[in-house]
């Protein structure tokens, strides 16, 4: 029998680790990240993966630094086969990655090489990229730079946005590793080496990125918003106070207004002018201090005096 260690912390990586119990791989250890405050009253918070692994009577790691520490040491005691990691969320170091004799690989939710590193749907949506999919790859010292073992691409719609993809890229990775895995066992894999020519990034997202420049286009804008939802949600200004743009959609109206101007008001959304003479028509959103709305409850309470000519920045 296989002996695993599994590296994960999202609900990205909780399918993963699911079928990795399923299948009969003998399951030495799980790492995750550890427990956080979450919401306002910072209630301490096991990771998804952790509640999974304590669902399954799996033993938890759970480091807040790899290097050098004491748990890095108990993984690597554990002797496993392989190490297979999902959204860990650490770089592992070289003894780490050196020590199953049968390498350690990565669950990566991107067509590598393109978009490398921790946010890899988000800034696919972001960019407007019309597909994506999973890498299954051998890690190594650089970031997502390891060799190619398998892929499967899916196709990213006009209404998918981050939150929808997670959950579908979860499942394809779950069923590609699920396929790869015995091949990697077998020694029968494909190893292709990355093009380094054709690699992108996509670091993780700055809250620069989340603030929306109305003088971008309105396709552009749409995809940012959706790209940004349903974590971080992408944010702008008006009178001073920060506002969450939950979903848009892109508008009907044409607009030589200056961009960021409120240009049309109706009983469920309102249209704001952008940089290409089109607008975004604004359906659910967050003031500051207020819970999360539709623009509907928005122009019927907070924002009741919200007027054509008022101006986002």
């Amino acid at each position: 029998m296989t002996k695993v260690v599994f590296m994960g912390t999202p609900q990205f990586s909780v399918p993963i680790l699911t079928m990795l119990h399923e299948e009969g791989y003998e399951i030495l250890a799980v790492v995750t990240q550890p427990d956080r405050p979450v919401g306002r009253k910072k209630v301490l918070t096991p990771p998804p993966v952790k509640e999974e692994a304590l669902r399954l009577g799996l033993p938890v790691i759970q480091p807040e630094k790899l290097r050098n520490s004491e748990e890095l040491k108990e993984i690597i005691a554990l002797q496993p086969d392989i190490i297979v990691t999902a959204a860990f969320g650490q770089i592992l170091p070289k003894e780490l990655l050196d020590s199953p004799p049968l390498g350690c690989i990565n669950v990566h939710a991107s067509l590598l090489p393109k978009y490398r590193g921790g946010a890899p749907i988000h800034q696919a949506i972001v960019d407007g990229q019309t597909k994506t999919g999973i890498t299954i790859m051998y890690m190594a010292e650089k970031l997502d730079a390891g060799d190619i073992i398998s892929q499967r691409e899916i196709a990213i719609e006009e209404s998918d946005h981050t939150g929808g993809m997670f959950e579908k890229l979860s499942i394809v990775g779950r069923d590609l590793l699920k396929e790869t895995l015995p091949t990697i066992v077998a020694g029968t894999n494909e190893r292709i080496l990355q093009n380094e020519e054709e690699a992108t990034f996509a670091h993780n997202i700055s809250r620069e990125q989340e603030r929306i420049n109305w003088s971008n286009n309105a396709r552009t804008i749409y995809n940012q918003v959706r790209g940004l939802h349903p974590w971080p949600v992408a944010y702008t200004t008006l009178n001073g106070e920060n506002v969450k743009i939950w979903w848009a959609q892109v508008g009907t109206t044409k607009s030589n207004k200056e961009p960021g101007t409120v240009v049309k008001i109706d009983k469920d959304q309102f249209e704001i002018s952008t940089g290409d003479g089109q607008t975004l028509a604004i359906l659910d959103l967050q003031p500051a201090g207020k819970k999360r709305m539709t623009a509907e409850e928005y122009l019927r309470g907070t924002g009741s005096k919200l007027q054509i000519g008022d101006k986002f920045e």
